[in-house]
């Protein structure tokens, strides 16, 4: 027969199944860390335990493999990479020896390394010398939105950064008017030789222009769905029984000239409106999306938008061509 529970185990239950408020990942993962060893964890411990759990740093440290490292390696006839893997060139004739000394080898020119260079060895993950402190970062990243403001990237999706639009090697400031927010793939990007500003694209976001039926949609009655960065409507003049129309919040004419990330909010809504549509009528087979880009093009509102048009078999006698019958004579071929 067991022994009875101790009490400390039942006081550790109790918090972890009943008491524990999680904001984030970091009290079950500190204490699985320290439930598994005998001895008190330094808090380095810690942390790498939370790092292997914290995907973001994964996908980074996978970017930086293929954009530089891996490329290096390849390119000098070390590595080969396929199928997604790297190999080591002529590694399966390495002995266990072998691959002992140049293991040791490669420690040596890494202690080295970091002895010359000491804490600038990860300079690349803070971007600047003085770390932003934790209230800047909080208002940098609200007042994006929690995006990033080059890709529109949302932080849920990749690490957000602070970066320094004008670059601290070359005068930049700490004041929070010289700081933006980019995910860490748009960061490395852009490197410390670019002065791009990217925090009036985020926010020409809310550019409204009185008069236009399409910017008063907001908050009325007619949107059937939407995102941060696009709405979706039913057409007021139907061309077949769902037509939608899917537009982005931003006033602009054409919609060849949005953002990367109203695209990716256009894309979204078209698509959970088709399989909206898809699960309510089954006699829908096919769809025809379409853009009216200038007055030559038919366009009458002025206010970038896509048609979302439904299709059934029959509607038509002839549809082969679909949208090249917006001129007549064209669509047969």
């Amino acid at each position: 027969m067991p022994p009875p529970p101790s009490a400390t185990y039942e006081r550790l239950r109790d918090y972890i199944a009943e008491r524990m408020r999680m904001s984030h990942i970091y009290q079950p993962l500190m204490l699985m860390e320290l439930l598994g060893r005998h001895s008190p964890a330094p808090a380095q411990d810690v942390a790498r335990r939370i790092l292997g759990e914290d995907v973001t740093q994964i996908d980074y440290y996978t970017e930086r493999v293929k954009r530089m490292v891996g490329k290096v390696l390849t390119g000098n006839g070390i590595t080969a990479y396929g199928n997604g893997a790297y190999s080591l060139i002529g590694g399966d004739e390495l002995s266990d020896a072998e691959r002992d000394q140049l293991q040791q080898l490669c420690r040596q020119r890494l202690d080295a390394f970091r002895e010359q260079r000491g804490e600038e060895v990860f300079a690349h993950r803070s971007r600047h010398r003085s770390p932003i402190s934790g209230s800047v970062k909080y208002r940098v990243l609200t007042r994006a939105r929690g995006r990033c403001e080059c890709c529109g990237a949302h932080e849920h999706q990749r690490a957000l950064e602070v970066d320094h639009i004008i670059p601290k090697n070359q005068g930049g400031s700490d004041a929070i008017s010289n700081l933006q927010a980019l995910c860490f793939r748009c960061n490395a990007g852009k490197r410390d030789t670019d002065r791009t500003d990217f925090r009036g694209i985020q926010a020409s976001y809310a550019q409204r222009q009185e008069g236009c039926v399409f910017c008063a949609l907001e908050g009325s009655g007619r949107v059937l769905l939407e995102n941060a960065l696009a709405l979706c409507i039913a057409d007021a003049y139907p061309v077949s029984e769902g037509h939608s129309l899917v537009i982005p919040r931003r006033h602009g004419a054409d919609g060849l000239e949005l953002h990367q990330p109203e695209w990716n909010a256009v894309v979204e809504l078209l698509k959970l409106r088709r399989e909206q549509l898809s699960s309510q009528d089954p006699t829908i087979s096919g769809w025809n999306v379409g853009l009216n880009s200038g007055e030559a093009a038919g366009q009458t509102v002025f206010h970038a938008h896509w048609h979302l048009i439904p299709r059934r078999t029959g509607d038509d006698k002839s549809p082969r061509g679909g949208v090249r019958g917006v001129i007549k004579g064209k669509q047969h071929y």
